[in-house]
């Protein structure tokens, strides 16, 4: 597989960096494995011979034409965590040849990956349009009201859909790196996943801080703050809606606008969150913390925190 790294200016050093260490892990360690699969040819392009990347390094790159040549090209994340700013960003005028280049090699018909923030430059190109995707979590509640036309998943980890992938936060440029390995091979996917202690992330969820993402609007906001004075109690959202002074259709479709979800399952959210926490730093039995988030019986909020967490209450409480 020939793959075309994008480095542009202002680029995550992080997220460009794991992209390049994951493959060429994989290079040196195909050969440890029956049938080694082809090697992955890897080009770091760019709109100029030296870029400078958000932390102030310079990378030496290939021209951008390349891409059109490549089986895939990768657009790691824009160091930029200030959502107006990143919007600013990925929609002006320093971005559009970025924009322009993503376009381009999807209409041709090769596959294109990004994460984090950079699966903004690829919603802002278009190419996301009737897809599925993912990002960042706490950055889901901007793309989910900038790009409508794209069904976002911040839970997921990493999601391709009809030939574009796309990961979620900052470090997730690995677990990008380590999906495009095992498209080719999942035998050498596993071994530089235990080379390099990665353990398997399907999902954001157990990273998910609830409170953040409800601040991206008041009557979120102020529906979180409700909803966790009276954790431990039958949650109500006729009676939330009534104490935040709106109407229950009002709080249902805001809490779906912002978050994608319904109130019932973000009040599920800081549940788990706070039995998480519970269970981490207290010796409370199980039932207990039950009772405390809210369920009568302890196998509720067991199965709950396995769906949600991907964890037994056991390994929670080892943390």
């Amino acid at each position: 597989m020939d793959v075309a790294v994008l480095v542009y200016d202002g680029v995550f050093d992080s997220g460009l960096s794991a992209i390049l260490d994951v493959l060429d892990a994989a290079n040196a360690m195909r050969g440890e494995i029956p049938q080694a699969p082809p090697a992955w040819q890897v080009t770091t392009v760019g709109f100029r011979r030296r870029v400078r990347t958000g932390a102030g390094h310079v990378v030496t790159t290939q021209p951008a034409t390349e891409a059109r040549r490549a089986d895939l090209l990768l657009v790691p994340a824009l160091a930029e965590r200030r959502p107006d700013a990143l919007l600013g960003h990925v929609s002006g005028p320093a971005s559009a040849s970025v924009r322009t280049l993503v376009a381009d090699t999807r209409e041709q018909g090769i596959p294109v990956a990004s994460a984090c923030t950079g699966t903004f430059l690829l919603a802002e190109s278009g190419v996301l349009d009737g897809r599925k995707a993912t990002t960042s979590w706490w950055l889901a509640p901007v793309f989910r009201q900038r790009y409508p036309a794209v069904t976002i998943d911040e839970t997921r980890m990493v999601t391709t859909s009809d030939g574009v992938t796309t990961a979620g936060a900052a470090f997730g440029h690995v677990d990008l790196a380590l999906a495009i390995v095992r498209m080719s091979s999942p035998a050498v996917a596993d071994l530089v996943a235990r080379y390099l202690v990665v353990d398997e992330r399907p999902s954001q969820s157990s990273y998910t801080i609830p409170s953040a993402l409800a601040q991206s609007d008041p009557v979120v906001a102020a529906f979180e703050r409700w909803a966790r004075l009276h954790l431990d109690e039958p949650i109500s959202v006729v009676e939330a809606a009534r104490s935040l002074g709106v109407s229950e259709r009002t709080l249902q479709r805001t809490v779906r606008r912002v978050l994608g979800t319904s109130p019932v399952r973000f009040v599920q959210d800081l549940r788990v969150e706070q039995a998480s926490h519970l269970l981490r730093t207290t010796d409370l039995s199980l039932d207990s913390i039950a009772r405390k988030v809210g369920y009568e019986h302890a196998n509720t909020l067991r199965v709950l925190l396995r769906e949600r967490t991907g964890n037994t209450t056991g390994a929670l409480r080892g943390r």
